[in-house]
């Protein structure tokens, strides 16, 4: 039965304006640093590769051929391939899609704010978060804490990542969660026990960043050794009161390496049985024509705001949340 009430908006007005004021707030910090605003499409005819992440297609025909476009879940390759081409540091708010669970925290279309600092390193990217979260807090002496992936697992289940048996992490998952004793992959296991015991647990009282994730884990960022040896990816997380809110990283810019790893999600896919996708192939050839050494990261806005506003849900901070689009 319609429900006549749906065409108000799911957001209060006063919500609304501090959404307003929140926007013009980012824009104002990255101007003040000279980082120039990027408008990119949110239709592409290639897509991401993550076996975790899937995307909303639209299908159409132009000029004889039927076509698939894809809705970006991230400005990431586009910006990208403008950083190769010259651009300097950038930073783009806008939509993003994702075909997800629709929940307290999830919504398929929602806003992200995304830059990347040519020079910066991603401890260094760290410290700009911090100084962008400090002025949309008004408190200049916020200081954000900082977790290796590491010690964070250790803190919260007791066992070291790292050097865990397979057997020690599917136990470990099944007291926990319920669930984990036929999984054999390492990296899902360590997922479920992150997302299920540790991230509750952090940034309880100021923001947290977590750094230094295994290498199998790195997606587009670099790899490097630690300082206990290990070879770990130069990227962070950044969670507050239990919640994730951006995903940073010390950029990739090998085009080999890409696109194997590329190449390696695709295999992972279909071990998976998931549908197959065009990946970006222009992204891979912008690599290859140099991008500069760079960082950078992908936050949220929504969920910030809910934080802001003190709220639990991501409808009482959007102007129409998914069942009043």
């Amino acid at each position: 039965m319609y429900d006549a009430s749906l065409w108000q908006p799911s957001a209060d007005l006063s919500i609304l304006q501090k959404r307003a004021q929140l926007l013009k707030a980012i824009r104002t910090f990255f101007d003040t640093r000279d980082v120039m605003e990027v408008d990119t499409q949110c239709l592409s005819l290639g897509s991401i590769t993550d076996p975790h992440i899937e995307v909303l297609t639209s299908k159409t025909r132009s000029q004889g051929q039927d076509l698939t476009y894809y809705l970006q879940t991230s400005p990431e390759f586009a910006m990208k391939r403008l950083l190769c081409a010259g651009s300097g540091s950038i930073y783009q708010l806008g939509k993003v899609f994702r075909a997800e669970e629709i929940g307290r925290r999830h919504s398929i279309e929602f806003t992200m704010l995304e830059w990347y600092r040519i020079g910066f390193d991603h401890w260094q990217l760290m410290n700009e978060i911090q100084d962008l979260l400090s002025v949309l807090l008004d408190d200049a002496s916020l200081t954000c804490e900082r977790l290796s992936y590491q010690m964070a697992f250790l803190r919260h289940t007791g066992l070291d990542p790292f050097a865990a048996t397979l057997f020690q992490l599917q136990k470990c998952a099944h007291e926990h969660t319920e669930y984990g004793l036929q999984e054999n992959d390492r990296d899902t296991l360590l997922e479920l026990l992150f997302s299920s015991v540790v991230e509750p647990a952090i940034g309880k009282y100021v923001p947290c960043f977590v750094h230094s994730y295994p290498a199998s884990q790195a997606a587009l960022a670099k790899t490097h050794l630690d300082e206990k040896g290990q070879l770990v990816a130069a990227r962070f997380e950044l969670y507050w009161q239990g919640m994730e809110l951006a995903n940073g990283y010390h950029e990739l810019t090998d085009a080999k390496e890409q696109a194997r790893r590329f190449a390696e999600d695709k295999t992972t896919r279909q071990e998976m049985r998931l549908a197959n996708r065009q990946f970006d192939e222009r992204l891979i050839t912008a690599l290859g024509n140099g991008l500069p050494d760079c960082a950078g990261v992908a936050l949220g806005v929504d969920r910030l705001l809910m934080l802001l506003c003190h709220k639990s849900h991501i409808a009482e901070v959007l102007p129409f949340a998914h069942a009043r689009a």
